[in-house]
């Protein structure tokens, strides 16, 4: 499935972060020059997680903040999975670029 930034919606508001549970993101860590982008039903508590390097992965392994620099809430875990795999294709990282 080829990502097309043309088809994928708004970035939503956080109030709708209540109707549509499941959030699709991309963090951005100046200092490292990197990106993640994962999917969570807890996005507020995602992103502390992120930024305390608790887990042990990627993002802990570089210092500096991971900020959002891109989010997409959807109803379904499955919708969330899809949205994600698509915006790690190489189409779908350049999207995520040209939020920074």
């Amino acid at each position: 499935m080829k990502y097309n930034p043309e088809k994928i919606e708004k970035i939503r508001q956080p109030a709708e972060a209540k109707i549509l549970p499941f959030a699709v993101y991309a963090l951005h860590n100046k200092e490292a020059n990197k990106i993640y982008i994962g999917q969570t039903h807890d996005l507020e508590n995602r992103i502390a997680l992120h930024n305390s390097h608790v887990f042990r992965g990627y993002t802990s392994s570089f210092s500096g903040e991971w900020k959002v620099v891109y989010t997409e809430f959807l109803s379904t875990r499955q919708e969330a999975l899809g949205h994600e795999k698509q915006l790690k294709s190489f189409r779908g990282r350049e999207f995520v670029k040209s939020k920074i």
